[in-house]
């Protein structure tokens, strides 16, 4: 099946960019990496009148890894640039640990952070990885540039927050106040599936004591689940074994699974279950093992 007929602009700033969103009002649509856009469009889920090819605009594909472990990642940094920088592999573990599980190889060549984000999807890798870390969207439109928490940028399957003449250009990871640990499990039938069921875990340790956690979870949920109440019962706390599985059964209850073709709704709190106990325990015996 082919698109629908639209109209095709690339733009050579920001600014023009905006200006055409704004002239194309609710038929508009951003085109960065493509990777889910294009797909829906050929399908004709979506058949948007614009399409506003942002790949020419300056300064969008940077990945800056500041010193004090603080990340900004642009809106045409590519999975792949996530998956082989080193500095992100140091600086924050979690996102390490899900970059290679976006997708495909070939996916990754083109999909990018902030579209995986704007696109929203409930089955989304990334939108869970930001949660967990205390993440923002930075948003740029007539008015100027604001930031919205990850929290607040989504607000239902497919859906966000950015104004239709509004762009999203870039995404920021908060610096850690402690040494950094935590990991990404997702259970999928295949590679490169969508998450069955997945777990994104940040946590900032001092000593032997979590200072900050971060719980978010994907494939359970209308939108990507906050599982804010397992996050907060690791605070304070030293990861032992009670420690651990109450966060696992905290978490479980925050999951919103339905039945499907993937596998019944218990069976997706259990996975939930296991992958948080599993990223908790393996974060708790290399942390025995360092000291």
């Amino acid at each position: 099946m082919y698109p629908s007929r639209f109209r095709y602009e690339a733009p050579r700033t920001i600014d023009e960019a905006i200006q055409l969103l704004h002239e194309g009002g609710a038929e508009a649509k951003v085109l960065a990496g493509g990777q889910s856009l294009v797909p829906l469009m050929k399908l004709r889920f979506a058949a948007p009148e614009l399409l506003v090819d942002i790949n020419n605009l300056p300064g969008l594909d940077h990945l800056d890894v500041a010193a004090d472990g603080g990340i900004r990642v642009g809106a045409l940094c590519r999975h792949r640039d996530l998956e082989r920088s080193l500095d992100v592999a140091q600086a924050q573990p979690v996102m390490a640990a899900a970059a290679p599980l976006i997708a495909d190889p070939v996916v990754r060549t083109r999909g990018t952070l902030v579209g995986s984000l704007c696109h929203a999807d409930p089955q989304g890798d990334w939108a869970a990885v930001v949660t967990a870390l205390g993440g923002h969207v930075v948003a740029q439109g007539p008015g100027g540039r604001r930031d919205i928490a990850i929290t607040d940028f989504v607000t239902g399957p497919f859906q966000n927050v950015l104004a239709y003449d509004e762009v999203a250009v870039e995404a920021v990871l908060p610096p850690p106040r402690a040494r950094v640990a935590g990991g990404f499990l997702k259970l999928e039938r295949r590679v490169g599936d969508f998450a069955t069921a997945g777990t994104a875990v940040a946590l900032e340790i001092d000593g032997d004591r979590v200072v900050r956690a971060g719980i978010a979870l994907t494939g359970v949920g209308s939108r990507t689940v906050d599982a804010r109440a397992a996050a907060d019962s690791l605070v304070g706390q030293g990861l032992t074994g009670e420690a651990i599985m109450r966060a696992a059964d905290l978490a479980a209850e925050a999951a919103q699974p339905t039945s499907d073709h993937r596998g019944s709704a218990a069976y997706k709190r259990h996975v939930i279950h296991t992958f948080v106990t599993r990223i908790l325990t393996r974060v708790s015996q290399t942390s025995e093992a360092a000291a």
